[in-house]
């Protein structure tokens, strides 16, 4: 019979066969899913027995990742701030390096009143920040209505709805596509696509699986900026201030899009790993 220590040996030697550095971890936590048991279970009970249903269950599991598709989207769920969130077909997955994003934000813009997130996808940004800032109303805006669905699920389940509200929009070829009366915002933040078209053949196999609507930012990875900053005024208040994720080599071009449009306090921020992660400027100076 099949114990659960077997059962991770034998997944975790065919997921290093295939090349995948956390074989060991993707492992435990797929049959860990598989069994709907917390992973650190399955450390404490090595030599439980896995029932045919059961095996039958991982094996789905394990064939899915063995095709790269990364754990979190088998398991439809990655936690981000420490939120658990769920994940669909529709939204991009959320890494870790965003969360450089909002830690930025909750230092630069402690009390702001009123966000705009653009591209919103799980709700992963948005609702970061209204976790730890009770006083803030925000609004998500998605072009998916699949991933709309993913974000207000998210709200509810955190007990955020009554804060966050999540609506179609985000920006068009030319201009911010904002509902009629929203108004404007203390503080605009956005994780918009940001791979140059010609780069997305080289992603690793685990980013195919992310919505292509979120990975391709044109033919420099700069489109989305530039619409957003082209029409910032329109939604971001006097005194406001904005904050984008940004790739590893867009900070000078990012920052620079950032002056033409007006804006001061501009700072290129990196993540944990000391790269270029995030890019925040202010409206100073604007009545």
């Amino acid at each position: 019979m099949a114990t659960v220590r077997a059962t991770l040996a034998d997944a975790t030697a065919a997921l290093a066969a295939v090349g995948i550095d956390s074989a060991a971890l993707d492992a435990r936590l797929l049959l860990a899913d598989a069994l709907a048991l917390p992973a650190t279970r399955l450390l404490l009970e090595p030599m439980r027995v896995v029932s045919p249903a059961e095996r039958q269950r991982f094996r789905r599991r394990l064939q899915r990742r063995l095709q790269r598709e990364p754990v979190s989207r088998i398991r439809g769920e990655r936690e981000f701030w420490s939120l658990p969130l769920a994940i669909s077909a529709a939204t991009l997955d959320p890494r870790p390096d965003s969360e450089t994003l909002v830690a930025a934000v909750l230092a630069r813009c402690p009390a702001p009143r009123r966000a705009l997130d653009l591209g919103t996808g799980s709700g992963a940004l948005i609702l970061a920040l209204a976790s730890e800032r009770p006083q803030m109303t925000a609004l998500g805006l998605d072009i998916s209505l699949g991933a709309l669905r993913v974000a207000r699920a998210n709200a509810q389940r955190l007990g955020l709805a009554g804060r966050v509200r999540f609506a179609k929009g985000g920006w068009s070829d030319q201009r911010l596509v904002v509902p009629r009366g929203a108004g404007v915002f203390d503080l605009i933040l956005s994780n918009p696509p940001y791979i140059a078209t010609p780069d997305l053949a080289g992603l690793a196999p685990e980013v195919g699986f992310d919505p292509r609507t979120a990975l391709d930012g044109g033919p420099d990875g700069l489109a989305p900026y530039r619409v957003i900053l082209g029409d910032i005024g329109r939604a971001l208040g006097p005194g406001g201030r904005v904050a984008f994720e940004i790739g590893l080599t867009q900070g000078p071009a990012v920052a620079d899009l950032c002056r033409q449009a007006g804006l001061s306090e501009i700072e290129v921020l990196p993540d944990l790993g000391g790269r270029d992660r995030v890019v925040t400027a202010t409206r100073v100076g604007v009545g």
